[in-house]
């Protein structure tokens, strides 16, 4: 009877939401969860930062990443030679770090030029509206219908052969995605109490944007950045590896990867295992921080009744 009395009086109550992505605090799915999460992030780190640390220290210490040596031409990998020998004689392991602090460095850059320029369309997207924002997101959707690839190509075409080419031709062919996640957060936060009372108090437009507005989505855009460098990386990879990018003389993952094509036909795999090995590695490291970044910035909201 008891029983009874326990269910009718609890048959008109909702149910408790759960989370559908996200284990409860407190509890030992939610305890091991953070667990890894933590583990991954510690992983990620240490592996970028080991990568970065080798990049910028081993090239400088050793002989020059261009340094031919006909007698050890394909050579394989040995004590001496950890990533072996290309098919100059150059060794490998001194060349591809070279190469990755070069990508690194290119992709930080355009990294920079995309995130200023598309936090500065959004930014103004939002805060204006009106046929501002229709023009700017016309922009954003001109800019999205081109193939990022094929429009770097016809930008580096134009300077080829020069480091800002490469730069401009990533950094103006990414903006556009930025620019869309910040006018989202920006059309979000216009609708926030402190800034109806700032606009209530007299305060203008820009003054809005630049004292609320901009601050609150600096996280946001951060994050964008952070997830378009392996992006940036892998598109300078592929330009300097179709003859497109660096140049030839310069050190970068993409021309060795490009001056390795014959060497593995004729059998010799590492010139093109090895320094794609490290941009996977730096990719997934950048991936795993970012990742953690995300999960840490924005929460999740979806959820759904338990049955």
């Amino acid at each position: 009877m008891v029983e009874l009395e326990s269910d009718s009086a609890t048959a008109g109550r909702p149910r408790p939401w759960r989370s559908a992505t996200r284990a409860r605090a407190g509890t030992v799915r939610g305890a091991a969860g953070a667990v890894r999460a933590r583990l991954r992030l510690v992983t990620a780190v240490t592996a970028l930062g080991a990568l970065i640390l080798a990049a910028l220290s081993v090239p400088a210490l050793s002989a020059a990443p261009g340094t031919v040596d006909y007698q050890a031409i394909r050579l394989p990998p040995s004590p001496a030679h950890p990533f072996g020998t290309d098919t100059s004689g150059r060794d490998l392991f001194v060349r591809s770090l070279a190469g990755l602090r070069v990508s690194l460095l290119v992709a930080a850059v355009s990294t920079v030029v995309s995130t200023v320029l598309g936090t500065a369309v959004g930014a103004l997207s939002g805060a204006s509206g009106g046929w501002v924002d229709r023009l700017l997101m016309r922009v954003v959707d001109a800019v999205n219908a081109v193939p990022h690839l094929l429009l770097g190509i016809v930008i580096v075409a134009l300077y080829q052969g020069t480091v800002l080419a490469v730069v401009l031709s990533i950094g103006l062919t990414h903006w556009a995605t930025v620019a869309r996640v910040v006018r989202s957060e920006v059309l979000g936060l216009r609708n926030r109490p402190y800034v109806d009372a700032a606009v209530s108090a007299g305060a203008g437009r820009w003054w809005v944007l630049r004292n609320h507005l901009l601050p609150a989505i600096v996280p946001q855009a951060a994050l964008s950045a952070v997830l378009l460098v392996p992006h940036a990386v892998f598109h300078e990879t592929a330009l300097s590896f179709l003859g497109l990018g660096l140049p030839p003389h310069l050190a970068s993952i993409g021309n060795i990867l490009s001056d390795g094509r014959e060497g593995v036909l004729l059998g010799a795999w590492w010139i093109v295992a090895f320094p794609a090995g490290l941009l996977v590695a730096t990719t997934l490291s950048v991936s795993g921080i970012a990742a953690a970044w995300r999960d840490r910035t924005i929460p999740t909201r979806r959820s759904e009744l338990t049955l």
